[in-house]
């Protein structure tokens, strides 16, 4: 059998820093600490993140480079059975996550995450927000990330 060698996009390896285990704290009423993990899967080819959060739904999410290599599209499933497609950037320490427009659900309200890296890597702070039209934004819940420290 002929294994075809698939070369890996450069764009991916930007992404090293998410790899890992980390806690989650949420700001909305009753959160309670959470826990996500980074991975890579299938060969190296997609990020995946597997999440936890009291008072929040599971959720998995799938990232792919776009065709362009400079931005990322992630692809969200949850507990609740929905599904979304945002679209994310990261560079320089800053990630964001924009849904504005429908995918797999009409598009009720724009929603997007907005975090920064420490400089240490070890803290994404960051917060959730949403907009009924995409040009007034309302701040939803701040979601921090800290990385666990694994030996």
């Amino acid at each position: 059998m002929n294994m075809i060698r698939v070369r890996r996009p450069a764009a991916l390896k930007r992404l090293e820093a998410f790899i890992g285990e980390w806690t989650l704290e949420a700001t909305f009423s009753g959160a309670e600490p959470g826990r996500a993990v980074f991975e890579w899967m299938i060969d190296g080819q997609y990020l995946l993140e597997r999440s936890t959060l009291p008072g929040a739904p599971t959720s998995v999410a799938i990232v792919s480079v776009d065709p362009s290599g400079k931005s990322y599209t992630e692809h969200y499933f949850d507990s609740r059975g929905v599904a979304r497609v945002y679209r994310m950037t990261f560079a320089n320490g800053d990630w964001t996550l924009l849904r504005d427009s429908p995918d797999f659900t009409p598009l009720d309200f724009w929603q997007r995450y907005r975090g920064r890296f420490s400089r240490d890597g070890k803290v994404i702070n960051g917060a959730w927000e949403t907009s009924a039209d995409g040009s007034r934004w309302e701040h939803d819940f701040n979601l921090t990330y800290t990385k666990l420290d694994r030996p």
